[in-house]
Parts: structure tokens; C-alpha cells; sequence
């Protein structure tokens, strides 16, 4: 499934704005994909983690489609490595632009990248047109 569903983000600051007072939250933004094997089996299967781009780049090469998940506003797709599906998961600007409009809807303080260097180019336009950035 994708990192960060944006449908499971939602319910995570349904939760929070409802104990914390929303200016005193900053929301987490997942700056990596997954590369998962497929069949999935709990325990054994382990996902390479990937930068957005690099998952784009390998959409490309592999000349897989990218699908777009409404649910969990997320873009995904799968290729084969010899005899093994794989099926990637990762954030691109439109997923971003999702996720980051939460921060108004609830109010909250703002966002906290993880996983700087995995970043996409857009992402940086993307923030500088919503907000004031500060680095720590």
C-alpha cells in the first residue's frame, strides 16, 4: 500500500487535533518510496526503500505505467525483475500537494520532512508557494 495514504493521514489528525491543540502539531511528510515484492507474506517480505525520483526513474525504464490510487492519493506501479512482480509505492507533486493542503484544512503548525535527500525538485516549489520555510 502507499507510505503515507492520505485517507490514514486523515484519521491519524482527526485523532490528534482532537487531544493536542492543532497549532502545536506538525505533520510528517515521507520523502521515500517502497519497492515491495510480491506476493506479500508478513515476516519474510521486506520492501527496498527508494527515493521518489529514483521510483520514477525505474516507471520509466521499466515502462511501467503509473496508476494513481484515489483512496489513498498516491501514485503506484508494477514491473517484473525475472520472475518476481514488484509493486512500487512512492509520492510524487500531486500526491504532495494533497498531503500538504492538510495543513491548512487543519490548522495545524506546519510540516516536518523525513528522510531529507530523497526529496523530489517539485516538492521545494511546493513548499515555498504554501509556506514559510525554516530549516533547523
Amino acid at each position: 500500500m502507499a507510505v503515507a495514504p492520505v485517507d490514514q493521514i486523515r484519521a491519524v489528525l482527526d485523532y490528534a487535533t482532537s487531544v493536542i491543540d492543532p497549532s502545536k502539531i506538525l505533520m510528517g511528510v515521507s520523502l521515500y518510496g517502497y519497492d515491495w515484492p510480491l506476493p506479500y507474506v508478513p515476516g519474510k517480505t521486506r520492501a527496498s526503500g527508494l527515493s521518489n525520483n529514483d521510483a520514477q526513474n525505474l516507471a520509466i525504464a521499466e515502462q511501467s505505467p503509473i496508476q494513481w490510487d484515489r483512496v489513498s492519493a498516491s501514485p503506484h506501479f508494477n514491473y517484473m525483475a525475472g520472475t518476481t512482480e514488484h509493486s512500487v509505492w512512492f509520492d510524487d507533486a500531486q500526491s504532495a500537494a494533497i498531503k500538504l493542503s492538510l495543513v491548512d484544512e487543519y490548522g495545524l503548525r506546519g510540516i516536518s520532512a523525513w528522510v531529507l535527500g530523497n526529496e523530489f525538485p517539485q516538492l521545494w516549489y511546493l513548499l515555498g508557494d504554501e509556506f514559510t520555510v525554516k530549516k533547523y
